[in-house]
């Protein structure tokens, strides 16, 4: 079997576009892979078709040489976008593989150690307070709103929320100066105003989603590690299952860690087992948070079984669409220290068009699929409906 084209596919999700790769080979096998470059990924498209030459005409089933060779070729460049269409190209070709067996890509990867998954409702209130209007979905603008969302989450069934940090009132928005949207840009300060509105905030999700659910709040980049520390402290009487907190410092997230009083996630930033390691030997993780889209699910096996080996729990970033939850399904299905699994449950109304199988969600909890591959393909005609728009 040879691969013999490369190409990829875009569709609309409201505040972004869902980005899919298809690799087809000259046995019929189609390999899918789904990808992100709307959200600090702009330019993974052209580093795809960069290396296409590269994959076409190669063995699909040989997966750890051809990304072995990928790795090669741009090793001067490593990381980012490289290593993001590095990624989708490996896990396209792990579906092409496991079809070729005619098994689920986890059976093939060891076979699962579970088969349902727990799941948290990941930016809770955050895609209605930010994006509302272009996904189709409530606005959130008021702390009513906040309880509202959080008695949803239980009422459906889930035992988990993750939020962000919410500034409401008259002019609400989403504080997010990590990423030079509202807030303290380019400072970076936890200001009072801020703190108090998180605690609000807080007290709202647990006054409606009751004492059972376990709340997370993930906190990006939007803080240095005296800020970092100061909101950990200031929202550990809430009970929090854990804060996340993206930094690039390993020792400063070790500082944190040891004195915020709750557990601390983090790495869904980084890329590859070496990005991982002075995390994992510093200590400064309780639980490791890995991109399958971006390092590829089998690299991402790899960095969780390094992470097993510092007593680190994982979990997967995974704020993309239905196709990116299924390889994250088979990620988590295989490895044995997981916490627990991200998913997004504010949608546009034609998410569930986009792929041919959507997941099988259940009680707060996502039932492995049984199909060869991944379990699902993409419906090329649902995304050609929804093509992608310029942001």
């Amino acid at each position: 079997m040879k691969v013999t084209k490369i190409e990829h596919l875009h569709a609309d999700a409201g505040q972004r576009n869902f980005d899919f790769l298809k690799i087809s080979t000259d046995e019929g096998l189609i390999g899918w892979s789904e990808y992100n470059e709307s959200f600090g990924g702009l330019g993974v498209s052209a580093v795809i078709d960069g290396l296409a030459s590269q994959v076409i005409g190669k063995d699909p089933t040989a997966y750890e040489a051809i990304v072995t060779l990928l790795y090669a070729v741009r090793r001067q460049a490593s990381g980012g976008v490289v290593q993001q269409a590095i990624g989708a190209i490996e896990n396209a070709l792990l579906d092409i593989k496991a079809k070729a067996l005619g098994l689920p890509v986890y059976a093939m990867l060891g076979g699962p150690v579970r088969e349902r998954i727990r799941l948290y409702w990941s930016h809770c209130g955050t895609y209605r307070l930010a994006w509302a209007d272009s996904m189709q979905i409530p606005p959130l603008r008021t702390l009513q709103d906040v309880v509202n969302a959080g008695k949803e989450v239980r009422e459906r069934g889930f035992t988990a929320l993750k939020t962000n940090v919410f500034i409401l009132g008259k002019d609400a928005y989403l504080h997010s100066p990590g990423f030079a949207r509202r807030g303290s840009f380019p400072e970076l300060n936890a200001d009072r105003h801020v703190l108090g509105a998180l605690r609000e905030e807080l007290a709202a999700f647990r006054q409606g989603a009751g004492a059972d659910v376990d709340i997370l709040v993930d906190l990006n980049f939007n803080f240095k590690t005296e800020g970092f520390l100061k909101v950990a402290q200031t929202i550990a009487p809430f009970d929090i299952f854990w804060v996340e907190i993206d930094t690039r410092d390993a020792k400063a997230l070790r500082y944190i860690r040891d004195h915020a009083g709750i557990p601390v996630a983090s790495c869904e930033c980084l890329f590859g087992r070496r990005d991982y390691r002075p995390f994992f030997e510093q200590g400064a993780v309780d639980v490791a948070i890995i991109d399958t889209p971006w390092n590829g699910v089998a690299e991402s096996l790899k960095i969780a079984a390094m992470a097993d080996a510092y007593e680190i729990n994982v979990a997967p970033h995974n704020f993309y669409g239905h196709l990116a939850t299924m390889m994250n399904a088979h990620f988590c299905a295989v490895v044995p220290n997981l916490r627990i699994m991200e998913i997004d449950l504010d949608t546009v109304p034609w998410y569930d068009e986009l792929v041919t199988v959507p997941p099988t969600i259940r009680d707060g909890h996502l039932h492995l699929p049984t199909k060869p591959g991944w379990g699902t393909d993409v419906n090329e005609d649902a995304v050609r409906a929804h093509p992608p728009r310029k942001r």
